[in-house]
């Protein structure tokens, strides 16, 4: 399927600022002398880049309908949790349950959403996953740090594929009134999740004095958080034309949006702290691994699909 014109409308002003955002980089970077003003406008032209490459992604599988979508975030959270389970302990007893949770669980729990049975999507990781894989491990007799180890296992399994897996979740959700638009409450979530990032991280350099978790995110500030949430519930709001809500639902939702995100940086910065790395990875120049880019999503999205679910459908 092509993008339709509401969608590609989307995609359009979404191109639009991209464009005005790295004509912007481009002056500041021929101005720029040296110096950290020069590094810190070297880190977000390298940020503007990669944008372009991930909105052509998200462009590309909105292109597809659902059956794009669930290929592209099937594979994000394949890189996701690869990058997940890499910093975490395992043993050679625990290959086959990480076997079964990269080419058995994946796999399912996306092939759930496309056949639609939210029964066993909602209930497959957290309950057959949970119990499977610790027996998976266990049946090699190695009990040395067994707690931590399947423990993070299925703490990855959760994040990275259970929760991430409510972005394509979205198009199948049956709202009156709304049928064929769905689509566009992914891009609803995915542009107040990244708008909310990108404003967080610009009212925080601008008037950021009070560090929020100093030992876990030192960038993090009550200033920017307060200014970014603002902005972001704004930004909201102003896109409730392209939702099933009403301008002030639009808002709220966009709170809830902005407010798990922020929860979800928060946890997943703990973790690297915890084993010692600053990023996830390096697969996406200036921000990092993929789960550097999709923290906030991972907490916002299942949240985000159940209000939906909960408040909006048949």
């Amino acid at each position: 399927m092509l993008l339709d014109g509401e969608t590609f409308r989307v995609f359009a002003a979404v191109l639009a600022v991209l464009t005005v955002a790295s004509l912007t980089g481009f002056i500041l970077s021929r101005k720029a002398s040296g110096g950290p003003a020069h590094a810190t406008i070297e880190n977000l032209n390298a940020r503007i880049k990669s944008w372009w490459v991930m909105v052509g992604a998200l462009a590309a599988a909105f292109a597809f309908g659902k059956t794009g979508l669930i290929v592209l975030f099937a594979l994000c959270s394949f890189m996701a949790l690869r990058e997940f389970l890499t910093i975490a302990p395992t043993h050679r007893g625990d290959h086959g349950a990480l076997f079964a949770a990269f080419f058995a669980v994946l796999p399912i729990q996306y092939y759930l959403i496309g056949i639609e049975w939210y029964g066993l999507f909602s209930i497959f990781i957290p309950v057959y996953a949970f119990l499977l894989l610790p027996a998976l491990s266990i049946l090699r007799g190695d009990t040395e740090n067994f707690m931590e180890r399947i423990s993070e296992t299925q703490w990855g399994l959760m994040t990275c594929v259970f929760c991430l897996s409510h972005v394509p979740a979205l198009v199948t959700l049956d709202i009156p009134g709304y049928s064929g638009r769905q689509i566009l409450l992914v891009a609803f979530l995915i542009i107040v999740v990244q708008g909310s990032d990108v404003l967080q991280y610009m009212w925080g350099k601008l008037y950021g004095a009070h560090k929020i978790a100093p030992n876990v995110s030192p960038s993090k500030t009550v200033e920017g958080l307060v200014g970014g949430a603002v902005s972001a519930t704004l930004l909201g709001a102003a896109l409730y034309g392209i939702t099933p809500f009403t301008s002030l639902q639009a808002a709220g939702m966009a709170g809830v949006i902005v407010l798990m995100g922020f929860v979800g940086g928060l946890v997943m910065s703990a973790i690297k702290r915890d084993r010692g790395v600053k990023d996830w990875g390096e697969i996406i120049q200036g921000h990092g691994g993929m789960l550097d880019r999709m923290d906030s999503l991972v907490f916002s999205a299942p949240v985000f699909f159940h209000l939906i679910r909960y408040w909006f459908t048949v």
